[in-house]
């Protein structure tokens, strides 16, 4: 059973590493997405688009994050989205089983 947890927390290292490990070697790298290109479409079409806003993030860091950090955040939500509607899900399969039956 302990080769089996040390399989698991060296995958899951792994992971971290593959996932983290381009943010900090491409620090200065310019990526693009499906958001800015809509963006360039819309400014296009329209003119002069003006944002209602500035996104939190990017006012406290003075700049944008890169699409690879907004898509590990969008990701990361959700992760947790799925784990709590899998978590009530089961606890309603659990409850249902464990009631008596009347």
């Amino acid at each position: 059973m302990k080769k089996g947890r040390i399989t698991v927390a060296a995958l899951v290292i792994a992971a971290l590493l593959i996932a983290l490990i381009p943010l900090f070697a491409l620090r200065g790298a310019e990526f693009g997405g499906s958001d800015d290109a809509g963006s360039v479409m819309v400014e296009e079409i329209t003119g002069g688009y003006e944002p209602w806003f500035t996104p939190v993030l990017e006012t406290i860091l003075h700049g944008e994050l890169p699409g690879e950090v907004e898509s590990l955040f969008f990701c990361i939500q959700t992760g947790i989205g799925v784990g709590i509607i899998a978590f009530v899900m089961g606890r309603f399969v659990e409850r249902k089983k464990w009631m008596p039956k009347e």
